[in-house]
């Protein structure tokens, strides 16, 4: 546990400064994004208040409040979103390949540590899950500051009670934040084996070279099928399975093709990958 904490801690310092860079600029844009879409709907609102005559009780019954949904739906909220996730993927590649092509071919000491070969691999695949519940974290805190910049330019009379369950409205974000504890372990369950399934596959192509290319390939789309075939099971018996059945196979699917990930991995960093 000691040498797993201890390298966790070098994945994750590693990664921290570019982390902290996509903190930071999740939160300036949204928070630049806050203030302009706010003043860009109260000006809109304005011209057509002036237009037609109304009062802001008659604006409000006639086209309703939708200054919330337009930030949560700006570029200025969901493009800083859009380059993390991205960043986040390609570190999924670069956190291994990293220590192959950079200076001195650091994954040969990695892998000279008193300790498991495999405790590399369970580092790695939780600082990229840690990385990605902190974002998670970190917007779900946003949230609320951002509904109060917004709410202290909209007039009073404009404004209406806006929580983070408003999010819920874009179909999105009830995937990025699950309302229950059972769709959190579900979705987030999934990427985890995502994760892992693309970690054991570039150990297959780092332990056998260009035909490694090959088998990462197959081996995906394997793990792929596996972890579809219930569902794909189920749609050509046009629904025979009730739901709970379709639900338990899918969840004995995804625990085989993680532990058959961890266990390739953890024989690959033993007996194929040489010091």
């Amino acid at each position: 546990m000691k040498s797993f904490l201890k390298l966790l801690n070098f994945e994750v310092n590693r990664f921290f400064k570019l982390y902290l860079t996509l903190i930071g600029l999740i939160i300036v844009s949204q928070f630049i994004g806050a203030i302009v879409v706010s003043k860009g709907y109260m000006n809109s609102a304005d011209q057509v208040m002036y237009k037609n005559q109304l009062s802001m009780s008659q604006y409000m019954k006639e086209y309703g409040i939708s200054y919330f949904h337009r930030f949560i739906e700006s570029g200025w909220f969901l493009m800083p979103i859009f380059f993390s996730i991205a960043m986040l993927m390609i570190y999924v590649f670069f956190i291994w390949y990293r220590d192959w092509f950079g200076k001195n071919t650091f994954i040969y000491r990695l892998l000279m540590l008193p300790t498991e070969r495999i405790t590399i691999y369970f580092s790695k695949l939780t600082t990229i899950m840690l990385l990605v519940l902190g974002l998670v974290t970190l917007q779900i805190l946003l949230i609320p500051i951002e509904i109060q910049i917004l709410n202290s330019i909209i007039p009073t009379d404009l404004q209406s009670h806006f929580s983070f369950y408003d999010i819920y409205s874009l179909r999105m974000w009830g995937r990025l934040y699950p309302k229950t504890l059972t769709e959190f372990i579900l979705i987030y369950g999934v990427g985890l084996i995502f994760v892992a399934v693309l970690f054991t596959a570039i150990l297959i192509e780092r332990s056998y070279g260009l035909k490694g290319i090959f088998l990462a390939i197959v081996y995906g789309m394997f793990s792929f099928g596996v972890f579809i075939a219930p569902l794909v099971l189920n749609g050509f018996s046009n629904g025979y399975f009730y739901s709970l059945e379709v639900f338990l196979m899918e969840l004995v699917m995804s625990i085989i093709v993680l532990v058959s990930a961890i266990w390739i991995a953890n024989h690959l960093l033993k007996y194929k990958i040489r010091v």
